[in-house]
C-alpha cells in the first residue's frame, strides 16, 4: 500500500492500519488511514490504487475522514472468523489455503463450551509471546458458528470482542478443536482460562483458516 501511494504521491506516505495479522492469515474488512498531500486531493483513490496493487489486495471503499480519525484507535470491536473443513475424506483444493482440515469433531460439545471463552476475562494463556502488553484482559462479546462456503463440508467459527491479543483467535480455535475431538474435558478447558497459563494450552491453529472480517467504529 505504502509503494503505490508512494508512486502516487511522489513521497513516501505512511500507513496506519486497523491491526495487524499473521503471515497466511486473509482480511475481507482491513482498515487504514494516511494523510495525502494537498495537490492530490482531486484523486480517485479506490481505482488509483487497484491499478498498481498486486493480486492479493483490493481497495473496496476509500473515503475522507477527519484529522482526528486514527483507523486503530478509534476502533472499538473486531470480528474474526475462522473455517475448519470437516469431511474426513477429503478438501477441495480450492478451499485448503482458507481452511483448517480436520477430522471426526464433535461440533455440538464445541459449540456448548464456547461460551467458557464469552465474557471479560485474563486471556494471558490464549496470547502467543512476541508482543509486550501490559494488560492481558480482553471482553469477548460472543463467539457463534454457522455452515460455511461448502455448507455440508465447513464450519465457520466467529469471534467478537473488543480487542484480540496475539493470535488469540488461533489459540480460541486450536483449544475448541482439542475439545471436540475429546482430548480436552470442558473442565481442563476452564482451566486453562483461570490459570492464564499458554503451557498448558493446545497448540496454535493454522493461519491459513483465519480471516479478519470486520473492524467496528460503533
Amino acid at each position: 500500500m505504502e509503494d503505490a501511494l508512494g508512486k502516487i504521491c511522489q513521497r513516501h506516505i505512511r500507513v496506519h492500519g486497523a491491526g495487524r495479522t499473521d503471515a497466511g492469515v486473509h482480511a475481507l474488512d482491513q482498515v487504514a488511514h494516511f494523510d495525502i498531500p494537498e495537490n492530490k486531493l482531486h484523486v480517485i483513490w479506490q481505482k488509483a490504487l487497484n491499478a498498481l496493487l498486486p493480486s492479493d489486495i483490493a481497495v473496496t471503499h476509500a473515503e475522507w475522514v477527519s484529522p482526528e480519525f486514527h483507523s486503530r484507535f478509534h476502533a472499538k470491536s473486531k470480528i474474526y472468523s475462522y473455517t475448519l473443513w470437516n469431511r474426513p475424506d477429503y478438501i477441495l483444493p480450492h478451499r485448503s489455503p482458507f481452511a483448517w482440515h480436520v477430522k471426526h469433531l464433535d461440533l455440538e460439545k464445541m459449540y456448548r463450551y464456547k461460551e467458557i471463552l464469552v465474557g471479560k476475562h485474563d486471556f494471558s494463556a490464549f496470547q502467543n509471546a512476541g508482543t509486550k502488553i501490559v494488560n492481558t484482559v480482553r471482553t469477548v462479546y460472543w463467539i457463534n458458528s454457522v455452515p460455511g462456503y461448502i455448507p455440508d463440508s465447513e464450519v465457520v467459527w466467529k469471534f467478537a470482542a473488543n480487542g484480540f491479543l496475539k493470535q488469540m483467535v488461533r489459540n480460541f480455535m486450536g483449544a475448541l478443536v482439542e475439545l471436540g475431538r475429546g482430548k480436552l474435558t470442558a473442565r481442563q478447558f476452564q482451566n486453562i482460562l483461570e490459570q492464564g497459563d499458554r503451557k498448558q494450552a493446545p497448540v496454535t491453529a493454522p493461519a491459513k483458516g483465519l480471516c479478519l472480517e470486520k473492524i467496528c467504529y460503533t
